[in-house]
């Protein structure tokens, strides 16, 4: 055991030793004086690309962030649907029970399908959604109407809420007075080949808003209705629905709440949170991310190879000093140590100083905001969110290819030494 304490106590002394003679070759005058200019210049490359990395990465963050704001103003915290068909009965037990979780504070019933459009002598298809009186409580939507209010039934007539893309495309807006037609097959009854139009359910609708998430999947498809007027479009009874949407208590955890219903549920129904609900969309970000990440630590890589270079140099500048070291008994081990220390330091400067100014940088855009997009996008100033885990991602990503860097010419010092004895 004490063996083995001396051993370890022997390489820290080693470590320490090779380390403040690294430290005093970095930053003390070189006999030649481009060593230091290529060791600035590789110091240099390595800060360009770490500062790079930390703002393309914070890009993104701000980016996921901005549209994931979005669609909180339209999805729901959860949302239910069945595993196999389309609609499901929800005045079952458990559906009871779900009603009645502590963790549960709005329960919207859904009815969604596709439907026929049609106003004058405009036509197009469209996502009909019928949603219970609670939709309004659940969702920001009036954060996201574009025209007129938020209005499913005035007492006396069926009214519809359109997304912006719909309503561009019939050419109506709020408070028109003519209705829109919406036409869904019928589900009970057979096609009459005599009178086709008669296969179809009409219902007249009139618009009372205009909403804008600025997402086409929602802006260019879907019509806000009822509940009660889209199972008399689609011929649904009362209890069938086809998805139920729920909004958590503030304080609970979307992932315990998530978990705690789908354990009431059983398999039968899936339980999807914002992400699951838009998983393909957020996949593709996250994909982007790291594809722009991967490309970004190319180009770092080849700025790390002035490294190698500014390393070649030293250790042939030190030649004299390394057989010193050699006469007083240092080992390969130890000589080694001394220019891959200096080779990583090189890397943390650089890597130190590049960090700092994307960190800094990043924070004045997120807080104070130094790049403007204009007033003709969704935010006056570009999205920026800088992530601790993305810096410290960035921090060990120019540590192992600065190590990298160094090895190569490192080894050049065990070859040589071999091939004079």
């Amino acid at each position: 055991m004490s063996e083995n304490n001396s051993t370890l106590q022997e390489n820290l002394r080693g470590l320490s030793f090779s380390f403040r003679i690294a430290r005093r070759y970095l930053f003390s005058k070189k006999s030649h004086n481009a060593i230091n200019i290529i060791s600035g210049i590789s110091a240099g490359g390595v800060a360009i690309g770490a500062m790079a990395l930390v703002c393309v990465l914070s890009v993104f963050n701000g980016f996921e962030s901005l549209i994931t704001s979005m669609f909180s103003a339209f999805d729901p915290d959860l949302k239910i649907t069945v595993v196999d068909g389309k609609t499901f009965q929800d005045n079952t037990s458990e559906f009871q029970k779900l009603r009645k979780l502590n963790t549960v504070a709005y329960y919207t019933e859904v009815v969604e399908d596709n439907a026929l459009l049609r106003y004058k002598n405009k036509q197009m298809p469209a996502t009909v959604k019928g949603v219970s009186e609670s939709f309004e409580k659940m969702t920001r939507i009036d954060s996201i109407m574009y025209d007129g209010n938020f209005q499913l039934y005035d007492g006396a007539f069926q009214r519809s809420v359109l997304g912006a893309g719909v309503a561009g495309t019939l050419g109506v807006g709020a408070h028109f007075i003519d209705p829109i037609i919406a036409y869904a097959p019928r589900r009970t009854a057979k096609v009459n080949l005599l009178r086709p139009d008669e296969s179809f359910n009409p219902r007249p609708t009139f618009v009372s808003g205009v909403f804008a998430v600025k997402q086409a999947q929602y802006d260019e498809h879907y019509m806000l209705v009822s509940i009660d007027y889209a199972r008399d479009l689609f011929e649904y009874d009362k209890n069938t629905v086809s998805a139920i949407e729920l909004k958590l208590k503030p304080g609970v955890k979307v992932d315990d709440a998530q978990k705690e219903i789908r354990k009431l549920l059983g398999e039968k129904y899936n339980v999807k949170n914002r992400y699951e609900q838009q998983e393909s969309f957020f996949k593709i970000m996250k994909i982007e991310k790291w594809i722009a990440y991967l490309i970004i630590c190319f180009i770092l890589l080849i700025a790390s190879f002035n490294i190698i270079g500014s390393l070649s140099m030293l250790i042939i500048d030190k030649r004299e000093d390394i057989q010193t070291l050699r006469n007083l008994g240092a080992d390969n081990l130890l000589i080694k140590r001394i220019f891959l220390f200096e080779g990583w330091m090189i890397s943390v400067v650089g890597a130190l100083v590049g960090i700092m100014l994307g960190t800094i940088f990043c924070l004045l855009q997120e807080y104070v905001g130094i790049i403007k997009l204009g007033s003709n996008y969704v935010v006056e100033n570009y999205p920026v969110v800088t992530n601790v885990a993305d810096v410290a991602l960035v921090f060990v990503t120019v540590l192992v290819m600065g190590f990298l860097a160094a090895w190569y010419p490192v080894r050049y010092i065990k070859v040589r030494h071999h091939l004079n004895d």
